[in-house]
């Protein structure tokens, strides 16, 4: 089965997904959050294998964080998910809400923001709709999508002119704008200063819980982890070392102590402490 759908890759095109998910017809493409089912799942590069036999179930709307040691294969996994790359073996599906087989509208957001430094922050948004839309109605669901992110007042506005995390907020625009259903991150707040990290965890989880989409974070810091996810995964060598339920309730409190217990059993989990 081929991807359908289109992922902001690096050179900030909409490029269509190449990743093969076994032999059946190519499913519809879904409307609103899918949910996603990997079966032993492996990743090899030349004679290294990165992803073990992953087995994974992932609600509609859910919002997943993976953690792990640097080199575990937590990008890799994001990457097949959006089919910038196709696994080695096993099978990635996805159903819609009526969890009938079907390709997801998925979108990625990488650390660094990479904007088009010659367009405008709308235009910056507005590639996010990929080719063929009527610029009246482009123009208007990119505001819509800046509104979202609390920056419409910076629309005329160039890249250069904008803080780092302002910066940030218009690449979560520009992916937001499509109206994802399947929306993954990958380390999208690791560059900005503490403060601005946290507003933009706040912002993260406010757009997630009003828009419903599903969502895949990875990151290495685990109290980012646990303020965002309803469940976080461990990765160790390939494998799903820990699959942790966060039942806090929305929105969350940093220092709140029953999220803390579970950044110290995630972290005793990634150090391999007992």
């Amino acid at each position: 089965m081929r991807h359908g759908f289109y992922a902001l890759a690096e050179g900030l095109e909409a490029a269509e997904g190449s990743a093969e998910h076994g032999v059946r017809e190519p499913a519809a493409n879904a409307v609103g959050p899918v949910a996603i089912r990997l079966r032993n799942v492996e990743k090899r590069f030349a004679g290294n294998q990165v992803l073990r036999g992953i087995d994974l179930d992932v609600p509609a709307g859910q919002f997943i964080a993976i953690v792990g040691k640097s080199g575990c294969g937590k990008s890799t996994l994001l990457r097949l998910l959006v089919g910038l790359d196709r696994q080695s073996g096993g099978s990635i599906t996805f159903a819609d809400a009526a969890g009938e087989e079907a390709e997801p509208n998925a979108r990625i957001v990488f650390q660094e923001p990479r904007l088009l430094p010659w367009a405008d922050v709308l235009d910056n948004v507005v590639v996010g709709l990929g080719e063929g839309v009527d610029p009246r109605t482009a123009r208007r669901e990119a505001l819509a999508a800046l509104d979202e992110v609390q920056l419409s007042e910076k629309a005329g506005q160039w890249p250069s002119r904008l803080s780092g995390g302002q910066r940030q907020r218009v690449a979560l625009a520009r992916s937001l704008v499509s109206k994802p259903g399947l929306l993954v991150l990958d380390e999208p707040l690791g560059a900005l200063d503490a403060l601005t990290r946290i507003t933009m965890q706040q912002l993260l989880a406010r757009v997630w819980r009003e828009l419903g989409f599903t969502a895949v974070l990875v990151t290495h810091d685990v109290s980012e982890a646990v303020n965002l996810a309803d469940r976080v995964i461990v990765l160790d060598e390939g494998r799903v070392a820990l699959d942790l339920a966060v039942r806090a309730a929305h929105p969350r409190r940093h220092g709140d102590p029953e999220l803390a217990a579970l950044e110290r059993q995630l972290l005793d989990a990634i150090l391999g402490k007992s």
